[in-house]
């Protein structure tokens, strides 16, 4: 079930009503109706993957409970890896299964032995099988470091799970923040609820509006990428870098703006990314669940920056590499995460990766003095060539459409087939950046409008703006969903 489809326009209405009319006073019954919610949403994709995830609670329940009681540490670590082994083994065989197997009948064959394929399998990836597991991981390895008790509630748990907002594509939610809210008892909040739905239209407009829009233009340029000249090719990884970003942070901010309808947190996920002044800054601003996830539990247990600069850049290459492969099998996402750690590892040793952890670009004025918008837009342009790897098919793919762009320099007038005006979306990408900019202090209030009239305005343009670029003919799912 998609956020941007009919019928999770219909599902949240009832499942709103229902939880706050006939449940708000009972808090057992509030959580066993989100996780039968919860299992119906990931049963509309597939209900015969449901049993992975009840695998996976079930597994760290158990194990969170026994690594907590065991008295020796050689015990507890031995409960530990029974979750690792288990929740890795499971995103292992759906998801990179047949990349190993593919992978290795590639090498033996440069040594001229011939294999075939017939160790491959069919298989489906489960939607959502990268965040959940992530999730119940994390919750495992937090028992572990002595941060969190383990809960005696299953029901409780298997929400923490499930939890229909965030199920399928984060933000990877620590039990910390979203265990403890599912625990403790809610109440309805109008002013919650308000913020909520503001962050829903927001979410939609970017997916809807930015997003699928300009999709049919990236598809068209990367799938023909030897017909068009350099300007064309920047034209197109540009704007799939608008267009990922529309697409992943308007689902964070669709989930966030769920979560809030039922009087639950989540942790923000994007921090407006595109007005980073450098790489680490980037980092800490896109998919800050990711992120903070594999520095709490491979950066830091590695050593983290406390040990020598060698061994620091070490731990910064793995986990980038680590971060590539996570996104998806195949080895472009290795390169892709191999060329942020390039970028990484210079600016982690001038010692400026933690300059802008609090601040925003301009924070004290209007507008970007002229280093910062210098810094930006190299930033962007750094990050959106990368995307050149994240985007394509295969390596052979990313490195003809970067040799294109160097031995095809020219530029011309893009044309989609099919008639887009690029000038339309040129306007419009301009416009959502000068928005996006404004509101930069706050990635959870995209309307902090006094006047009613001008929030009147506002919530009419962008409705208009979705039925104008609502197509229906196009792959409306979020890209995330396929990592």
């Amino acid at each position: 079930m998609l956020f941007n489809s009919l019928d999770f326009f219909i599902f949240l209405p009832i499942v709103f009503v229902t939880y706050w009319l006939f449940f708000k006073k009972n808090l057992q019954l509030q959580n066993i109706f989100i996780l039968i919610a919860s299992y119906f949403f990931y049963a509309m994709w597939d209900w015969r993957f449901l049993f992975l995830i009840i695998a996976s609670t079930t597994v760290d329940f158990f194990t969170g409970q026994l690594i907590h009681s065991s008295t020796s540490d050689s015990l507890r670590k031995r409960w530990l890896w029974i979750s690792v082994i288990f929740n890795i083994g499971l995103l292992g065989f759906f998801k990179y299964y047949n990349f190993f197997i593919d992978s290795w009948i590639d090498f033996v064959n440069i040594f001229g032995y011939e294999m075939n394929s017939s160790w491959t399998l069919q298989i489906i990836l489960p939607v959502g099988i990268s965040f959940y597991t992530f999730q119940t991981m994390s919750y495992s390895l937090d028992i572990y470091y002595k941060r969190l008790a383990p809960t005696k509630d299953f029901i409780s748990f298997a929400t923490f799970v499930s939890f229909f907002p965030q199920l399928v594509a984060g933000p990877i939610e620590r039990a910390s923040n979203l265990l403890s809210q599912i625990t403790t008892k809610r109440s309805f909040s109008y002013s919650q609820c308000k913020e909520g739905l503001k962050l829903i239209i927001w979410g939609l407009f970017k997916k809807v509006v930015i997003a699928d829009a300009i999709a049919p233009i990236v598809d068209d340029i990367f799938a023909n990428y030897t017909e068009y000249s350099a300007s064309t090719l920047v034209l197109g990884v540009t704007l799939f870098s608008f267009q990922v970003y529309g697409d992943f942070s308007g689902y964070s901010d669709i989930a966030i703006g769920t979560s809030k309808l039922f009087g639950i947190e989540l942790m923000s996920n994007f921090k407006f990314p595109n007005f980073s002044r450098n790489v680490a800054e980037y980092w800490q601003r896109w998919h800050v669940s990711l992120s903070t996830w594999f520095r709490h539990y491979v950066y830091i247990p590695l050593g983290g920056s406390r040990v020598s600069k060698l061994k620091s850049v070490r731990n910064i290459i793995i986990i980038f590499l680590v971060s590539g492969f996570w996104h998806g099998a195949n080895w472009t996402f290795v390169i892709w995460g191999a060329i942020h750690a390039l970028l990484y590892i210079p600016v982690f040793l001038m010692g400026r990766n933690r300059i802008y952890m609090n601040t925003v670009v301009a924070e004290n004025s209007w507008f970007p003095s002229i280093k910062e918008i210098l810094q930006i837009l190299l930033t962007f342009s750094l990050i959106t060539f990368s995307r050149v790897f994240f985007r394509s098919e295969s390596i052979t793919d990313a490195l003809g459409f970067l040799k294109q762009i160097y031995s095809n320099f020219g530029f011309e007038i893009y044309e989609h087939p099919l008639g887009y005006r690029m000038i339309d979306y040129f306007v419009l990408l301009v416009l959502f950046v000068l928005y996006e900019y404004q509101i930069r202090r706050d990635e959870r209030s995209p309307f902090k409008f006094k006047s009613k009239i001008v929030r009147f305005v506002a919530y009419t343009l962008i409705i208009l703006a979705m039925l104008l670029f609502f197509d229906d003919n196009i792959d409306r799912s979020f890209i995330y969903f396929q990592f």
